[in-house]
């Protein structure tokens, strides 16, 4: 009668592990990739990502939250966007 018991138990314990990690999963993170021909430290450059954030943001995407954006910045050369790392 132990065994079953143990069994029981065992399995009730699993099944509602289960259910708690499914219940704490929330909107998965999107990614977006933006490859920018300006240098990273460039003014102009800077204001088209962070315009592209704000209206995203306004749309209700919010970095870190439900978008993550991989900037890559090719520094006006068009060949350096094949050297530039896929993460």
């Amino acid at each position: 009668m132990r065994r079953r018991e143990f069994i029981t138990l065992l399995c009730g314990a699993m099944a509602t592990s289960s259910v708690a990690v499914r219940a704490q999963q929330g909107e998965p993170t999107r990614r977006v990739g933006i490859l920018i021909p300006y240098a990273e430290g460039d003014a102009e450059g800077q204001e088209v990502v962070a315009a592209l954030q704000r209206g995203l943001q306004d749309l209700g995407w919010v970095q870190g939250r439900n978008i993550r954006f991989d900037i890559r910045w090719a520094a006006g050369d068009p060949t350096r966007r094949a050297t530039l790392p896929e993460s």
